[in-house]
């Protein structure tokens, strides 16, 4: 009886790991050895895959591919100097084997030296019965040189070698969305849909480029095309939801988000999509049904919590929303998207320290939005915090100089903190910069507004402008 190819492989790899815990020696032939260790990078065993190399030089140290395995476990392992004299000996012994210009290649891009690397790779192309491989080994060459039209030549190379390798065909797009070349991606996409019409990869990535330009007629109908190519193609349905909400559609895109759940595990962003028609349709519990799915599905997708917070803070539940944005802290806080919204809840609810605390948050997690920094500053008036109040401003001035909105209630600090030479100053920079603003010195610093010498300021400004 014959063995199939998997069945052989699956034999020897039982009679491998049988060995090792009996501790019995077998005998194995250099191709089943060189099986077993592939079988073990391809998993990320690096432990046995070691192991295998080295019984499998001890039963046949000639055997060349064994050491290049071995020199590419020592890549692997940064043993970088290890791998290179290695490399050197099988070259003296064998110098028309592609994979040693490949190893030596990858030796010179872990050094960082890719211009070498791809000299190094062009010689491999010159021998090799694979160029598709070594083509897109380049193209990453030149992805790491940032030379991203190179890079996508070389892609393009690949994808002609091998037209069933998608992942040459989605480095080529990554290149063309670098470079901001929507047309020509569009072009080439066409041109390579023209050789293969049932490539689902091909029609899904020229309905993400018709998307981009927002033609949402075109992006439908590729996503169609890619659908009828397969009909089980997850992405395809996605992006057509997508699409059939930018044109309104919302009935139609729940749909075909639904059918994404039933071809395989539910995700959290088809959730959240579903939940957004439903809002969109008016189905308020349709759509908190779904958010909570989201969450539930996936509490790290902050998209989720913001969805149901954002809900509730529209329909005016703070408290609501509040709890929600507290479970979303709970799980990360250092999301500062979370933390924006729990200052603005606790500013709605007049709970003025937490809304504070909140504010100072966004900023340590790296928010320097102006809005951020007003929002703090009136927080902390309001709590009559004056030099805390200013000391932020005096952060804010360094990302913000010149600001009409700053100055002014630099200016009204000062003079709250009895410092009337640098509240003039500020007052001065404040109408300079935009005259009509002064009304905040009236809203936040009525007593101060009330003084006939900043009233009088104010007017001689204003009189000199008319």
């Amino acid at each position: 009886m014959h063995l199939s190819h998997n069945e052989e492989n699956s034999f020897s790899l039982t009679r491998f790991e049988s060995m090792l815990k009996t501790n019995d020696v077998l005998f194995f032939d250099s191709s089943e050895f060189e099986n077993i260790v592939h079988y073990y990078l391809e998993n990320g065993k690096i432990a046995l895959a070691k192991k295998a190399v080295k019984l499998g030089l001890s039963q046949h140290p000639s055997s060349i591919n064994l050491r290049l395995l071995k020199v590419e476990i020592l890549v692997f392992e940064d043993k970088l100097d290890l791998a290179e004299n290695l490399l050197d000996e099988i070259f003296d012994l064998e110098t028309s084997n592609e994979e040693i210009y490949i190893q030596k290649a990858n030796i010179l891009s872990k050094k960082d030296q890719h211009s070498d690397a791809i000299a190094m790779l062009k010689l491999a192309l010159d021998i090799t019965m694979d160029e598709a491989d070594v083509y897109s080994l380049i193209g990453m060459e030149y992805l790491f040189l940032e030379d991203f039209e190179n890079a996508k030549k070389n892609f393009m190379k690949c994808l002609e070698a091998d037209e069933e390798d998608y992942s040459a065909l989605y480095n080529i797009m990554y290149c063309f969305d670098f470079l901001e070349q929507t047309q020509e991606a569009i072009d080439y996409l066409n041109s390579f849909l023209d050789r293969n019409p049932y490539s689902e990869v091909g029609w899904h990535q020229l309905g993400k480029q018709y998307f981009d330009l927002r033609n949402y007629k075109k992006a439908l109908a590729a996503f169609d095309f890619a659908i009828i190519s397969d009909d089980y193609f997850i992405g395809a349905y996605l992006e057509k939801g997508k699409v059939l909400e930018k044109m309104g559609r919302y009935n139609e895109a729940i749909e075909n988000y639904k059918i994404t759940l039933d071809l395989d595990d539910p995700t959290s962003f088809a959730y959240l999509r579903i939940g957004k028609c439903y809002e969109k349709l008016g189905l308020e519990e349709l759509a908190l049904k779904n958010y909570r799915q989201t969450v539930h599905e996936d509490p790290l997708l902050d998209k989720g919590w913001i969805a149901i917070t954002d809900f509730f803070y529209k329909k005016g539940n703070y408290r609501k929303a509040l709890y929600y944005i507290n479970k979303a802290i709970n799980i990360d806080g250092e999301n500062v998207l979370y933390w924006k919204r729990y200052a603005r809840i606790n500013n709605k609810l007049q709970q003025l320290e937490e809304a504070e605390r909140g504010y100072r948050k966004s900023l340590e997690l790296g928010n320097y939005e102006l809005d951020t920094w007003i929002k703090r500053c009136d927080i902390l008036i309001d709590l009559g915090e004056h030099e805390a109040a200013l000391q932020n401003l005096l952060q804010a001035v360094e990302f913000y100089p010149e600001t009409a909105e700053v100055e002014y209630r630099m200016a009204g600090l000062y003079f709250m903190l009895q410092k009337a030479e640098q509240g003039y100053y500020h007052l001065n920079n404040g109408l300079k910069l935009d005259f009509e603003y002064y009304i905040i010195i009236e809203e936040l610093f009525p007593s101060i507004f009330a003084r006939k010498s900043v009233k009088d300021k104010i007017k001689t400004h204003l009189n000199s402008c008319s």
